[in-house]
């Protein structure tokens, strides 16, 4: 299982972070979990096309974490360079058909995509699916009322826990119990704490209790820079912690 972190940042502009993007190759697919603005862009400076992405989930459907399915949808309109003869198949929390009725409403259409080569659905939290090789579960996460976090397994592979943005609670741990990897938000430090975000040591703390066995964090916000947010997780978690960054890569 390969991760590459297309977006580590947030809402708020930043020089040197994007907003949120992560793409999982499992096995004989590739996901793409959110896909905030420049994500397509992220996805190319890669090696990866658009075309390669087999299935889309969304965590939350806030615009940070959504504006480039809006690229994408449009993207997929163009020939001969949207070439998947498959359909790639997009998943998101309850209300996904209602957001997307809405962004019809403004764009018409310029983001329906071409007969049969786009899926949309919604999944509801406790689902299971299968995307080829891989088991993508889903799970209730205290952030909006619909967001969902994603369990993603291989038979005799990996797991990987996908939370999008998260408060720390009990849902966080029940869904990344016992995960190789772990990949939650750190949006603030330590002292900043806001409702529906994490600082490092709740991250660190939630990391111990699901007893994962590495924890990677995303979606910092500005604030975050040149703060030391390493040393508040491994008070409480003694695995490995990536603090992860554009287009780093991670292997599972």
């Amino acid at each position: 299982m390969e991760i590459i972190f297309l977006g580590t940042g947030t809402g708020a502009p930043s020089a040197k972070r994007g907003a949120p993007g992560l793409t999982v190759r499992a096995g004989n697919v590739t996901l793409l979990f959110d896909s905030g603005s420049g994500t397509l862009r992220q996805l190319a400076r890669a090696g990866l096309s658009y075309n390669d992405l087999d299935y889309l989930f969304y965590t939350h459907l806030h615009p940070d974490h959504t504006t480039d399915l809006i690229s994408y949808l449009f993207a997929t309109r163009y020939f001969p360079e949207f070439t998947r003869t498959k359909p790639a198949r997009i998943y998101g929390p309850m209300g996904l058909l209602d957001f997307y009725g809405h962004l019809h409403e403004g764009f018409g259409h310029w983001i329906e995509p071409p007969e049969g080569r786009v899926v949309l659905s919604e999944l509801p939290p406790g689902h299971t699916i299968s995307c080829g090789s891989a088991i993508i579960e889903t799970a209730p996460i205290i952030h909006t009322p619909e967001s969902l976090g994603y369990r993603v397994s291989e038979s005799g592979g990996a797991t990987l826990a996908v939370t999008g943005d998260t408060d720390f609670n009990q849902n966080l741990i029940d869904l990344a119990r016992g995960a190789d990897l772990l990949i939650t938000e750190c949006s603030l430090p330590e002292g900043l704490k806001v409702e529906g975000h994490l600082i490092p040591s709740l991250a660190g703390r939630a990391a111990r209790e699901a007893g994962v066995k590495a924890l990677a964090l995303t979606h910092f916000y500005p604030q975050c820079e040149g703060q030391d947010l390493l040393k508040p997780i491994t008070k409480e978690f003694s695995g490995p912690v990536t603090l992860a960054e554009d287009l780093q890569r991670l292997t599972l």
